[in-house]
């Protein structure tokens, strides 16, 4: 069964909200390497309850926290959002090295996030 494995925060200043999230959480923050500008939020210990995440800069109204779910197949899933009655709103995106993500809104225009582990994703 697929899972919510991920946060997705955004922010109209994200070093201010970098500051804010470890000032106040203790959350280890780090810019991300990799070709967008984005920052991992580890929010603890592997083996501890919890879920972590990252940060990008906000570039829509209306873009807060979206959870991303696991699945096998981005692909597979998309058929069933839409056959439940979601909706695809930014369709599979590669990130190179990493995965695929996609966006869709549920039934009650929630966003929400899919994403696909693929290391060859380019």
């Amino acid at each position: 069964m697929p899972r919510i494995s991920y946060l997705d925060f955004s922010a109209e200043d994200p070093e201010r909200a970098v500051n804010f999230y470890n000032k106040v959480f203790g959350w280890r923050i780090n810019k991300w390497a990799g070709p967008m500008e984005y920052w991992e939020i580890k929010t603890g210990e592997p083996n501890e309850l919890g879920i972590d995440g990252g940060l990008s800069k906000r570039d829509r109204i209306g873009q807060w926290i979206t959870p991303f779910i696991n699945v096998s197949s981005a692909d597979q899933y998309t058929s069933k959002i839409e056959a439940g009655g979601g909706r695809i709103i930014q369709p599979k995106t590669a990130i190179p090295g990493i995965g695929y993500t996609l966006l869709f809104k549920d039934t009650e225009s929630n966003t929400i996030g899919l994403f696909e582990e693929n290391k060859d994703a380019k």
